[in-house]
């Protein structure tokens, strides 16, 4: 099944030739990653015997099996596991973003999260998970599915501080031009669930825990043989924290936060002692990680030189403005068509990570939006002057921001495009509205869930010059 649903209207208008490079890159990137299949190859069991990589259980000496999951490609996760455990699996319970039709489980109870503000489904649920874990035992084994959005989607707050407190948070941090290490630590350090909390629940029962997970965080190493257990697995609500109290005071400072987050939240984090913090280690629980964020990059260069067409990997540590990554990338685009530095055309550039966008005041507002499909409208600007540039900017989950689209698609042409269309690309973004215009000009990326989570994934393809030595 094709990742890119839309991929016959994105080829229909502007260079035909290099949008199919850069969409024909992504979608054999995004198959690759697909955390289904990840799972599936190394999971399996045989009678009472479960399989995963290099290590293997004895299900007959467990009492009952559960799998709890949440985060954005929690579907994909969720279903393997779902489906290699058939009839041992006692029952599970998944919070996912969107549910598809294509979605199908057994013995587990799926409920839609929100994200990426929590809501009251995504809460109900993790009330559903604590009491699912309290009546656990130590001959109990929990399985639990984890990648990035988790920290909205298994909203559960402390006691004291309530769910719409939760949700406002997330949305003066969600604004403020902080990054996600920075947002998460705050977020972790006021839920019940989120930094670990959730594995310190099972810890005191004294149940197994065996996790998965995708890391979306930037800064990550690529992964090796996902067969091998993790051991220096971190974060999310299934394992060990490493962010602190004093990080999310300092959060707090540095972004002048005080007075927009709820008093409540900033009384607690301000005056809480060591009792409030994080669990730091669980050296008794069972990682393996399947995918992390400069995978997206590798898998995309190797696509692309199976295509025959020189890539390089420029970053995979991209933060920042996103609007303002998009010149910036334009910028490169017209360097190396016309001098050739550092490469020379034709050539594909990668990067992955999370650039964000900073909002201030929602009364500037104007639309929707996400930060791929503001960098990709702001790349549209400065690419008309590089005949044949095309970018790709996509959270590669398949929702960008608050859209139903993963992000967009720009080339040479689309300035152009946008005022045939009578489409204000400044106003646009001036008012974070670009998925309006990004529609609107045809260039908006829809892909659905595509069961991977690794934040930004950013094709530019660069042909070289009509004319011009090859």
């Amino acid at each position: 099944m094709k990742k890119i649903k839309n991929y016959d209207a994105l080829t229909s208008h502007g260079d035909i030739k290099s949008r199919k490079v850069v969409l024909d890159i992504t979608e054999k990137t995004l198959q690759r990653l697909d955390a289904y299949h990840r799972i599936k190859s190394i999971m399996s069991l045989e009678g009472d015997i479960l399989h995963i990589g290099t290590k293997t259980w004895d299900l007959s000496k467990k009492k009952h099996v559960y799998l709890l999951g949440a985060g954005k490609a929690c579907n994909h996760m969720a279903m393997a596991v779902d489906e290699v455990l058939g009839d041992k699996l006692t029952k599970g319970i998944a919070i996912v973003k969107i549910s598809e039709e294509t979605d199908h489980f057994r013995h587990t109870d799926v409920y839609v999260g929100g994200h990426p503000l929590p809501n009251q489904a995504g809460y109900e649920a993790c009330l559903k998970i604590l009491e699912l874990v309290d009546q656990a035992g130590p001959d109990d084994l929990f399985i639990v599915v984890i990648s990035g959005g988790s920290s909205a989607l298994m909203s559960c707050p402390i006691e004291g501080i309530s769910l719409e407190d939760e949700i406002k948070t997330t949305d003066v941090m969600l604004k403020s031009g902080a990054g996600i290490y920075e947002i998460n630590a705050i977020r972790r350090h006021i839920s019940a669930m989120n930094g670990g909390m959730l594995a310190k629940r099972i810890q005191s029962v004294g149940a197994e825990l065996i996790g998965f997970g995708i890391s979306d965080a930037v800064g990550n190493p690529a992964t090796g043989d996902i067969s091998l257990p993790y051991e220096k697995y971190a974060s999310t609500p299934m394992g060990p924290d490493k962010t602190t109290l004093e990080d999310a005071r300092r959060v707090i400072r540095d972004y002048n936060v005080a007075d927009r987050l709820p008093k409540n939240v900033v009384d607690y984090l301000m005056n809480v002692g060591p009792e409030g913090e994080t669990p730091k280690a669980f050296p008794d629980n069972t990682y393996f990680l399947l995918n992390t964020l400069p995978d997206s990059c590798i898998y995309a260069k190797a696509a692309a030189e199976e295509m025959g067409i020189p890539a390089i990997i420029l970053t995979s540590f991209l933060e920042g403005e996103s609007k303002d990554a998009g010149s910036f990338f334009a910028s490169i685009a017209r360097e190396i068509q016309a001098y050739g530095n550092p490469v020379k055309a034709p050539c594909v550039i990668l990067s992955s990570g999370e650039t964000t966008t900073q909002i201030l005041d929602n009364s500037l507002i104007t639309g929707h939006g996400g930060p791929g499909q503001e960098l990709t409208l702001s790349f549209s600007i400065l690419a008309a002057k590089t005949k044949g540039a095309c970018m790709l900017s996509i959270d590669s989950e398949g929702t960008d921001g608050t859209t139903p689209v993963a992000g967009g698609i720009c080339d040479s042409a689309s300035y152009r495009t946008a005022q045939e269309k009578g489409v204000d690309v400044f106003g646009a973004l001036r008012g974070h509205a670009c998925y309006e215009a990004l529609e609107e000009m045809g260039d908006a990326v829809f892909t659905g869930n595509t069961g991977t989570n690794l934040c930004d994934f950013n094709v530019l393809y660069i042909p070289e010059l009509e004319g011009e030595c090859g």
